[in-house]
């Protein structure tokens, strides 16, 4: 079963962009609410859309499928079967042999900003960039699935840290 190991992080500074090698706009929307087995989304990144499932399980690995899909098929999902949605912007900073994606939020969840980095192993070492903040891989509220349906917006000052 394929898994995608990530652990995401909250940012320090804005150091980090000086070392963005490149920038992706994309768009995602969710095909069903939360509280079931699995996040289900549709993304549409310029020309490229895909249909991605995965075990909806809060931690560092979890079950994960994806697939191409025609991207007017992709854009009709976005439009009409979503039940939230998620638009951002993600740099990538190749770092110490890893790709760090850096998701820039728009929309309702302007002004958030958040580090990922996908892992061979759970257990494997990575070297922290400065820029860097606190980890919040085992926070739920942070997944793009979370951010959908209850947006960084209606967040209260404690939640937002």
């Amino acid at each position: 079963m394929p898994l995608e190991i990530e652990r995401k992080f909250l940012l320090r500074s804005d150091a980090w962009r000086s070392e963005v090698g490149r920038s992706r706009r994309m768009a995602q929307g969710y095909l069903v609410d939360t509280g079931g087995r699995t996040s289900i989304r549709v993304r549409v990144a310029g020309d490229d859309a895909r249909l991605n499932i995965k075990a909806a399980v809060v931690g560092a690995a979890r079950a994960e499928f994806d697939y191409p899909v025609p991207l007017m098929d992709a854009q009709e999902m976005l439009d009409t079967l979503s039940v939230g949605r998620v638009e951002k912007t993600r740099h990538f900073i190749e770092r110490d042999g890893l790709t760090w994606e850096i998701d820039e939020f728009h929309l309702e969840n302007d002004g958030l900003v958040v580090a990922e980095v996908e892992l061979a192993t759970v257990d494997q070492t990575i070297i922290t960039p400065d820029w860097l903040g606190q980890e919040v891989t085992e926070l739920s509220r942070y997944y793009n699935h979370q951010l959908a349906l209850r947006p960084f917006s209606q967040w209260s000052p404690r939640e937002r840290g």
